[in-house]
C-alpha cells in the first residue's frame, strides 16, 4: 500500500457507531474523520479541494438528506467522490434515482475487515482512475474486478503497469472469469480512454462475415452489400479493439489481422484504398493458444504479436475468499438496477464457497440473479440453495465433526488495536452490551443456529447460551435446520 492515503470520511448520526466503522478504518491504515453532523461534513466538502478524499461512508438512519447534501456538494465543486451506504443486513433501502448515480455500494453494518479492505482496494482503483470519470462509470468497470485475494491484486497491478503502454495484451482464462472486464480497464487507464472501446466476439459471427464486421465493406462489394459500411477497425480508431474469443478466428482472417498488426493498415472489402488503423489491440480466449500453435490451428507468428503481455485470470476456485466480497458486490449491483436484493446467511456463503463454480463470476452472478426472483428482500439459508450448490455429505460431515472434536490446542484470541476512544468518552456498558450481542448472533448465524454448535464456538455451556439468548432477545424466525 502507498505511504501516503487519501482520507476516508465516516458520517453517522450515533457519533459511537461512526466511531466503530472509523475505528476499522484507522487498523486499515487509512485517515479517517468522523462526523455526526450534517453541516459539518457540508461545510468539510465546501473548504476541500477533494484531492485528499479517497471515500465516504454514510449511515443515514433519517432517509437520505444527508446523501442529497453530500452530492449537492460534490456536484457544486465537480467532485466525484465514490460513496457507500452504511446498513444493517436486514435494512432495505429505495434509493431515490436522483442521487443513486453517487452511490459506488453498499457497506452491511457493522462491516467485517476483509469487506471494508475490499471496499477501500475499490476506492483506490476509482481515485486512480481519469480524474473527471464519474462514480457510475467507476461501478460499471470494477464492479466484476472486486476482491483483495493475492490473485486479484496482481491482475490490478498488471492493469496499471501495462495501461500506458501501447502493447497489445493477451488475456486468457476460463469463461466467465471476467476477460472484458480486464480489457476495458486497461483502455480506461490508457491515455486512449477518450476514444471508442469496441469490443468484437470472433466466435459469434460468421466465419464469411468477420472480415466485413472488422474492416467494413464497401456498397456493391458482395451480396446484400446494399451500402457502405464502417468496420469495426474504423470505429475503433484512435481507442482499443478487444477481439474477444481469438482462438475461434478462421485461419484465413488471422492471415489479415496479422497484416494489420505489422503495417497498420487495411483496406474495406471491396476496396483498393489503405486505411490507417490507430487502434491498440487487446485480445482474449479460454481456449490454450500454445496447443492450438502446435496443432496447426493458430497462427505461430500472430500469437507472438498478440501475446506481447499476457494477463492470465484466476478461477473462481482458486479465490474463494473473494467470493462473500462478489456476493456483496452482485447483491449491490442488483439492487442499483432496481432488480430486487436478497441476503445470504453467512452459512448459505460458506457453502457457495465449497462449490467449484466451473462458470466462475458469471455463473454466481445468475445465481444471485435466480436467489433474487425465489426469495425478494428474504434471508437464504444454505439449504434454500439449488442442489448443485449444497454442501454435499462429505462437507456436512466435516463441519460436524469440527464442531464435535474437542479442542487440543489453545487458540490466544488477542483484540487489535482498533478500538478508538472519542474524546467524550463512551457508554461502556452500552457497548460492551453491544459488542457481546453482535457476537453472540454470529456464532448462531456461523453455526446455522444450532445452539450446541454455537456454544462450542463460544467457549460456553450450552445452558449459558441459552441465558444469554433469552438476555439479549436473539431467536430464529424460521425453525432451525440441523447439518
Amino acid at each position: 500500500m502507498p505511504a501516503l492515503k487519501k482520507q476516508v470520511l465516516v458520517f453517522d448520526q450515533d457519533l459511537a457507531e461512526g466511531n466503530k466503522t472509523a475505528a476499522l478504518v484507522r487498523f486499515l491504515e487509512y485517515p479517517v474523520k468522523v462526523f455526526d453532523d450534517r453541516q459539518r461534513l457540508n461545510n468539510f466538502l465546501t473548504e476541500s479541494s477533494g484531492d485528499d478524499l479517497l471515500a465516504l461512508l454514510i449511515r443515514d438512519k433519517t432517509g437520505f438528506p444527508v446523501l442529497k447534501s453530500v452530492a449537492d456538494s460534490l456536484n457544486q465543486k465537480n467532485l466525484s467522490c465514490p460513496c457507500y451506504l452504511v446498513k444493517w443486513e436486514a435494512e432495505s433501502l429505495s434509493v431515490p434515482t436522483s442521487i443513486s448515480r453517487h452511490i459506488a455500494g453498499t457497506i452491511p453494518f457493522p462491516a467485517s475487515y476483509q469487506l471494508l479492505l475490499g471496499v477501500l482496494q475499490e476506492a483506490e482503483l476509482f481515485s486512480a482512475s481519469s480524474k473527471n470519470s464519474r462514480v457510475e462509470q467507476f461501478g460499471q468497470l470494477y464492479r466484476n474486478l472486486v476482491g483483495s485475494s493475492e490473485g486479484i491484486n496482481q491482475i490490478r497491478d498488471m492493469i496499471k503497469q501495462v495501461a500506458d503502454s501501447e502493447a497489445s495484451v493477451l488475456v486468457l482464462g476460463e469463461s466467465g472469469t471476467g476477460k472484458e472486464v480486464v480489457a476495458r480497464n486497461i483502455h480506461y487507464y490508457s491515455n486512449r480512454r477518450e476514444q471508442p472501446f469496441v469490443p468484437v466476439n470472433c466466435g459469434a459471427i460468421p466465419a464469411d462475415l468477420l472480415e466485413s464486421e472488422l474492416f467494413g465493406h464497401e456498397k456493391g462489394s458482395f451480396t446484400g452489400a446494399i451500402s457502405s459500411r464502417q468496420g469495426r477497425f474504423e470505429i475503433a480508431d484512435g481507442g482499443t479493439l478487444f477481439l474477444d474469443e481469438i482462438g475461434d478466428m478462421p485461419m484465413n482472417m488471422q492471415v489479415k489481422l496479422l497484416r494489420v498488426l505489422q503495417e497498420r493498415t487495411f483496406e474495406r472489402v471491396g476496396s483498393n484504398k489503405s486505411l490507417t488503423a490507430d487502434v491498440r489491440i487487446i485480445a482474449a480466449t479460454h481456449q490454450n493458444l500454445d496447443h492450438l500453435v502446435a496443432e496447426g490451428r493458430f497462427r505461430m507468428d500472430l500469437y507472438y504479436r498478440l501475446n506481447v503481455f499476457p494477463i492470465d485470470m484466476p478461477p473462481l476456485r482458486d479465490r474463494r475468499e473473494d467470493i462473500p466480497l462478489l456476493i456483496r458486490e452482485l447483491i449491490n449491483r442488483f439492487d442499483r438496477e432496481k432488480r430486487g436484493s436478497v441476503q445470504l446467511s453467512d452459512c448459505a456463503i460458506a457453502a457457495l464457497g465449497n462449490y467449484s463454480w466451473p462458470g466462475n463470476v458469471r455463473e454466481l452472478s445468475n445465481l444471485i440473479e435466480r436467489l433474487i426472483i425465489l426469495y425478494p428482500k428474504k434471508l437464504v439459508k444454505w439449504s434454500d440453495l439449488p442442489d448443485k450448490f449444497r454442501p454435499n455429505q462429505d462437507w456436512i460431515a466435516e463441519q460436524q465433526e469440527i464442531s464435535a472434536s474437542p479442542q487440543t490446542t489453545s487458540i490466544n484470541v488477542s483484540v487489535p488495536d482498533i478500538v478508538y476512544l472519542p474524546p467524550q468518552g463512551i457508554d461502556l456498558k452500552d457497548y460492551l452490551f453491544e459488542l457481546e450481542r453482535m457476537l453472540l448472533n454470529q456464532a448462531l448465524e456461523q453455526s446455522g443456529w444450532v445452539v450446541a454448535r454455537s456454544a462450542k464456538l463460544l467457549k460456553l455451556q450450552r445452558t449459558t447460551l441459552v441465558e444469554k439468548m433469552r438476555k439479549f432477545g436473539l431467536s430464529r424466525q424460521e425453525d432451525p435446520t440441523n447439518f
